[in-house]
């Protein structure tokens, strides 16, 4: 019997598809959305074959726009038993080098606002309504890059962190919480693209206190965690899973 509705963002690939597999294994039910039509529909069969026909459903859309965000809410509301868990995962590192130019700079900072900031604020904002009270979960991801870096998409992460704090001030007393989970270098993702060389992937291993990358797997549990009924007394938090790449913090 199914328990929880799930809405995962970015939900087709990496940390976003691992996290969905959990919940499905779980029995709840779950919503993948992301910009990639082909990529939504095979994760979500893979997901339908392995725990039932109506355990995941799929909305493609750009989430750093309003009107298609308001679109996707649509779909899932149209399901009128409430959200559960919101996983808003949906980003990356968009920017282009810049050139050192202001125009070059200020490209590269809106596209990872657009890609990291709108999705996670747009998405959670249009689904409040639709959130279970008491008793809902807001999870945004993260990363170990909004404690040092690089730049625009370090910077958009920042904002993340904030933005969960903010969240946890408001909703706390409905009854719903918000954390964070920030990643270190995870492998096995399409995050890093052609710059995942041996030798760049060797580098950002090497960071880490255990001598090994983090996995999706290991990711999605701690979303998994902090999306529990037991953890309903966690909220306003930020949670590394960086192998000690940054000490306590």
């Amino acid at each position: 019997m199914f328990q929880r509705r799930v809405v995962v963002s970015g939900g087709g690939t990496g940390i976003g598809l691992a996290t969905a597999e959990l919940f499905a294994a779980d029995g709840d039910r779950v919503v993948l959305l992301g910009r990639r039509e082909d990529v939504l529909r095979k994760a979500a069969e893979k997901l339908n074959d392995c725990h039932g026909t109506a355990t995941a459903t799929w909305y493609a859309a750009d989430l750093s726009d309003p009107e298609q965000v308001a679109a996707a809410t649509e779909f899932i509301a149209t399901d009128e038993t409430p959200v559960d868990v919101v996983v808003a995962n949906a980003g990356g590192n968009v920017a282009p080098t810049n050139d050192g130019t202001l125009a070059s700079i200020a490209d590269s900072y809106r596209r990872n606002f657009d890609a990291n900031v709108l999705t996670a604020v747009l998405l959670t904002e249009a689904l409040l309504p639709h959130l279970r009270r008491p008793g809902g979960r807001i999870v945004q991801v993260s990363s170990i890059a909004s404690l040092r870096g690089p730049g625009s998409y370090g910077g958009s992460k920042g904002w993340i962190n904030t933005y969960t704090y903010d969240l946890a001030r408001r909703l706390g007393p409905e009854g719903i919480t918000a954390n964070a989970v920030a990643p270190g270098f995870v492998g096995d993702t399409e995050f890093f693209g052609d710059r995942a060389t041996p030798e760049f992937v060797a580098a950002r291993v090497s960071e880490s206190l255990t001598g090994e990358p983090g996995r999706p797997a290991e990711i999605a549990a701690a979303i998994r965690y902090v999306s529990s009924p037991e953890a309903g007394y966690m909220t306003g938090q930020l949670l590394h899973i960086n192998g000690g790449a940054a000490l306590g913090r």
